[in-house]
């Protein structure tokens, strides 16, 4: 008996399905993935955003205004300025010891006085020439230097040197003494897009602390005024690198009875 031919089997032309099919998954898997790690990005973008926010704020960056940073996840934000910034410091309170001072001609408490106070507060900063306090003519001068609350080129006041300025806006603010705001660098030219030269640089930090001794040391703003001197007011020569140290300083001059009077009038 003859064996039946056989015939042979038709191709399957839709075996591409399993490969198109395939290949369908892992992008869809890829996309999700990708999803996944953008919702993720924008949460910590979220954060970062929001406690970079906060902490230009708490130094008077930003005003209390300005548009607040949209959030995608509320887990983990800090929950007030301080926390934000990293610096858990406590503003120094010193009132008590301002009031127990004797007071000069007019009431005032004498700036003698203010200066010892001054000295047993910052008693650390003074010890390692990150501050240093004068009194002549003009009145009593708290000089911090640029290595102790700036970075080079930086008008942003260190986070690590808040406290001393917070103490020394506690000591200032139940005082009535007109305060000027005077900044200085050494000679050395600067030329960024934020600086052109020293004299940006030296207005914008005494700028920047008379901000933060508003906002933050809760200082009137009629008592307060801000100047840039750039290179042109130095107290040691720019010749050496020390001399160059001294002369990057921002200065917090309590005006005396002399100097006061050539202030404009507070209204």
């Amino acid at each position: 008996m003859a064996r039946k031919k056989k015939h042979p089997e038709p191709s399957n032309h839709e075996r591409w399905l399993v490969s198109y099919a395939d290949f369908i998954t892992l992008l869809f898997a890829c996309f999700v993935v990708m999803f996944a790690a953008s919702n993720s990005d924008q949460k910590k973008a979220g954060q970062v955003a929001k406690a970079v926010q906060e902490a230009f704020k708490h130094m008077a960056v930003f005003t209390p205004a300005g548009k607040v940073v949209p959030l995608y996840d509320s887990g983990g934000l800090p929950s007030d300025d301080n926390s934000a910034i990293g610096n858990t410091y406590a503003g120094f309170d010193a009132t008590q010891l301002v009031n127990s001072a004797s007071p000069g001609k007019g009431g005032k408490v004498r700036l003698s006085d203010v200066k010892a106070q001054l000295e047993i507060i910052l008693k650390n900063e003074i010890s390692n020439r990150n501050i240093h306090l004068s009194e002549d003519s003009r009145g009593l001068t708290i000089s911090l230097a640029e290595a102790g609350f700036f970075d080079p080129g930086s008008a942003m006041i260190n986070t690590k040197a808040l406290a001393a300025v917070d103490s020394i806006a506690a000591t200032l603010q139940p005082l009535t003494y007109s305060i000027r705001v005077e900044g200085h660098t050494d000679n050395t030219p600067i030329h960024t897009p934020q600086f052109p030269s020293n004299w940006e640089l030296s207005t914008t930090r005494a700028t920047f602390l008379l901000q933060y001794l508003i906002s933050n040391g809760k200082i009137s703003p009629r008592r307060l005024s801000a100047v840039g001197y750039g290179e042109y007011h130095p107290i040691a020569p720019n010749n050496t690198p020390e001399g160059r140290a001294a002369n990057r300083r921002v200065d917090i001059v309590l005006l005396g009875s002399a100097a006061e009077k050539q202030e404009p009038e507070l209204r």
